[in-house]
């Protein structure tokens, strides 16, 4: 099969790296791909959100499967257009990516469907918005509607800061159209995991377990982020809680959205807190997590390309998953200043060094390949935000986070920076 997989992030040369090992892959095409994924797949130089630009490339080289990793071509309508002119693609057609799409969508139907979350309310008047926090009890959480990169969600913990909050998302507008609704709910309080499981309109077939670090600081400080690292599995997702995950959540939103008429095929990301009260829904996505996938990916034995076309096709009745039991830790290595402004086309080394070390991989996220000023040879340079995934398996937990950490320490680029917890609730309770 010639398969496309649409993106360049670290979610996407993860998937690259998986695809690569399917007997099913002949030959692997990345649009646009990054500095690490044109080790393993042929470079397309076609944005992610060029729709037009990547159906009539999947045309011209008659492409077997296009995978869309970001959640932009998905909310754009690409399956749609691929669909419509007979190609297979893996993903939630247009009117089912609105549940990443918007989160007010998201929300009512979780509303309508009994499903666990937040109580919230929408508002599309900043006035409004902002008499409804007045004497509100805090901390609250405000949310732009729309797409932000991760990054249109802000927890606040005075009623001040939920103020700044609605005056930037719908007066300054910071965030464009994506806040011309914005949703206040309450602060759900627990620990966070993400379940991500992949459909075909009526079953489902879950991926293992993880939990992603949004926060850029240890111990949860600062500015929320695309994700600095991921594990897996959570241990908190115990088999009970699990259980009432698909139960409560997976399998009610599956059954609503075929229910309206929206059956939903690809990937479906819950991410849940584990209140007191039990899992209640955070957020829905409509494609892989990042960094989850990279944290996900090392563990799976079964053919990624197989379930992929199992979605399509409507064939994962009874179908499971073969997995490592080894838990995997993936590390974010940044860019000096992200989530804020940072620089690019900074050399990045010791990576060369990171290869030949057992059960890790470095996945890239925003490299770009170079040459060195000093010699011309090859070398990979920054190109942004989150720049590297370093990624191992471990025997256990602790030995999976040393194994990352160990290879983390061989690799430096000017300005990188990372977090020293990742993984740190998973080795608590593994004491």
């Amino acid at each position: 099969m010639k398969i496309l997989v649409v993106g360049s992030g670290g979610r996407e040369h993860a998937l690259c790296w998986k695809i690569a090992k399917s007997s099913l892959c002949d030959k692997l095409y990345s649009a646009p791909g990054n500095g690490g994924i044109s080790e393993t797949a042929e470079l397309v130089d076609i944005k992610a959100d060029d729709v037009e630009g990547l159906l009539k490339f999947a045309l011209e080289k008659k492409i077997d499967l296009t995978v869309v990793g970001p959640e932009i071509p998905l909310v754009l309508g690409i399956v749609d257009k691929f669909e419509s002119e007979g190609l297979k693609i893996f993903g939630p057609s247009k009117d089912r990516a609105l549940i990443e799409g918007s989160k007010v969508f998201s929300k009512e139907l979780m509303k309508k469907w009994g499903i666990p979350t937040a109580n919230f309310k929408v508002f599309d008047n900043a006035g409004e918005a902002l008499k409804y926090i007045s004497g509100r009890s805090v901390p609250l959480v405000v949310k732009a509607d729309g797409l932000c990169a991760g990054k249109g969600v802000l927890i606040c913990k005075t009623e001040a800061i939920a103020r700044d909050a609605v005056n930037k998302m719908m007066v300054k507008r910071s965030f464009g159209d994506a806040a011309n609704k914005i949703i206040i709910e309450e602060c759900l309080v627990g620990e966070e995991a993400s379940i991500i499981v992949v459909s075909d309109g009526k079953n489902v077939v879950p991926l293992a377990s993880s939990q992603d670090h949004k926060r850029v600081f240890d111990d949860d400080k600062g500015p929320n982020t695309g994700g600095m690292g991921a594990y897996s599995p959570a241990p908190a997702v115990t088999d009970a809680v699990f259980k009432k995950i698909m139960d409560k959540v997976i399998s009610p939103m599956i059954k609503g959205m075929a229910a309206e008429g929206r059956p939903y095929k690809g990937v479906l990301y819950a991410g849940i807190m584990l209140t007191e009260e039990g899992p209640k829904v955070l957020e829905f996505n409509a494609r892989f997590g990042d960094p989850e996938t990279q944290a996900i990916m090392p563990r799976l034995k079964s053919d990624l390309v197989d379930l992929m076309m199992r979605s399509i096709d409507g064939r994962l009745e009874n179908y499971s998953l073969d997995w490592d039991p080894r838990p995997c830790v993936s590390v974010v290595a940044a860019s000096g200043g992200y989530p804020g402004n940072y620089k690019k086309g900074i050399e990045i080394k010791g990576a060369d060094l990171v290869k030949a070390m057992k059960d890790v991989v470095v996945f890239h996220a925003g490299t770009k390949s170079g040459r060195r000023a000093t010699d011309g040879s090859s070398t990979f340079l920054t190109d942004g935000g989150r720049v590297l995934n370093v990624t191992a398996l471990g025997s256990d937990i602790k030995d999976a986070v040393n194994n990352c950490y160990n290879a983390l320490g061989k690799i430096s680029f000017d300005g990188m920076h990372y977090r020293r917890d990742i993984g740190h609730r998973a080795v608590k309770s593994s004491n």
